[in-house]
């Protein structure tokens, strides 16, 4: 009984390795975004002119892709909702509203989960 629960581990695990495998790497991060989305994140997108932060977007569930309307072919942008942190202190304050955001893929971004 043991032998034959060890060998379905087997063969079921090398199965989900071949079947990820053969996903190209955009159905991969769409699976990773997926699973993400369910269990849910707290981003945090910066902005950088130069070397100074000139906005932070906190409570950032994704960012998505811009995709052409007729082509379908990925834009030069990335976009998503977040809480506009105005005053730059990493928490969002009573007076701080949730925006829509683009930025360019040429910006200085950086995005990451909020370790709070």
């Amino acid at each position: 009984m043991k032998k034959t629960f060890t060998r379905l581990a087997v063969v079921t695990a090398v199965l989900a390795t071949s079947l990820v495998a053969a996903c190209t790497q955009e159905q991969q991060n769409k699976i990773s975004r997926d699973i993400q989305n369910w269990t849910g994140t707290n981003g945090v997108m910066e902005v950088y002119a130069g070397d100074k932060l000139v906005r932070r977007f906190l409570k950032v569930d994704k960012i998505s892709t811009a995709l052409g309307t007729d082509d379908k072919s990925p834009r030069a942008y990335r976009y998503g909702y977040g809480v506009l942190d105005e005053n730059l202190n990493m928490l969002v304050d009573p007076d701080e509203k949730k925006v829509y955001f683009e930025v360019s893929d040429y910006s200085n971004t950086v995005f990451f989960e909020n370790p709070r």
